[in-house]
């Protein structure tokens, strides 16, 4: 990029933008929507209300859409537009591109084409509900949104459970109770938990628990806006024998066999394999 205020280089410029206070933006963001030859944003609307915010005309520039439903010919045209030596800014509606965002498609065929790929950085959804949530932040894993239907959803949990790190989560204030209650039944309901709503937003909002008491709360509670959801790395010791086979006892009341050994492992961070087999055993009457 070249000096602020100046022409930009050719290239593929990743522009952050706010998530909530428009004041958020960077002044080289704002350098570079000002002077890129091309914009193309997930939302043109969203982007043209920032950039009136902060006095950056479009003018008789092209403002073009890119979104998850754009094909790859308009990722082309892009690309093109770059190797023909324009400057090309893209800005997804909130926060840092490609991040539970498009762009992933745009940025392969700009690195296959040879163009140069530039991030303007600045807002992070991810990054600001780590700072506030109040858990390690020395290792931390963004799983986006999980899966909306019940088997993946299941499984994608279970594949957390033994992450030692922070987990960091999307989802719909629709779901989130929903999510809170699958978290505590597939990780353990004592894991400690962070609602993060509406971030830098006036209705900002940051509830700390666990699953389990986060999940009471919402089950009743409408949450509004949008929401990240971190979960804490389990740090207590495996359960021993008897309450493993007294938790199983219990899920198995209401669950197929291979539910209750997925929930329980979760619960008591033992591998589920060993909790299946246990499980079975059980179902057989061993060991009792």
């Amino acid at each position: 990029m070249n000096s602020p205020g100046g022409p930009l280089s050719a290239g593929l410029y990743l522009v952050a933008t706010p998530i909530g206070s428009a004041r958020d933006i960077t002044l080289r963001a704002l350098d570079v929507l000002a002077a890129a030859d091309v914009i193309a944003a997930e939302d043109t609307r969203t982007a043209r209300k920032l950039m009136d915010i902060h006095g950056v005309a479009v003018g008789g520039r092209r403002l073009v859409a890119f979104h998850d439903h754009s094909d790859r010919v308009a990722a082309a045209r892009l690309v093109a537009a770059a190797r023909e030596g324009q400057s090309v800014a893209y800005v997804s509606e909130a926060g840092t591109p490609l991040v539970s965002d498009p762009g992933y498609e745009l940025v392969r065929e700009a690195i296959a084409q040879d163009v140069a790929v530039v991030a303007v950085p600045g807002a992070s959804a991810v990054l600001t509900a780590l700072a506030v949530a109040g858990l390690p932040t020395d290792r931390f894993l963004f799983a986006g949104f999980l899966p909306a239907q019940a088997a993946a959803r299941a499984t994608a949990i279970a594949d957390l459970r033994g992450v030692a790190a922070t987990l960091v989560l999307y989802e719909s204030p629709r779901r989130l109770g929903a999510t809170l209650a699958d978290l505590a039944q597939g990780l353990g309901g004592t894991r400690p938990a962070v609602v993060a709503r509406e971030l830098t937003k006036r209705f900002e909002e940051v509830v700390r628990g666990n699953l389990a008491d986060l999940a009471a709360r919402y089950a009743v509670e409408e949450a509004r806006g949008e929401v990240v959801l971190l979960v804490g790395h389990a740090t207590e010791a495996a359960a021993d024998s008897g309450t493993v086979r007294a938790a199983l006892a219990e899920a198995m009341k209401t669950m197929r066999i291979k539910d209750a050994a997925t929930a329980v492992a979760g619960a008591t961070g033992l591998p589920r394999r060993e909790v299946y087999q246990i499980a079975l055993g059980m179902e057989k009457g061993e060991g009792r």
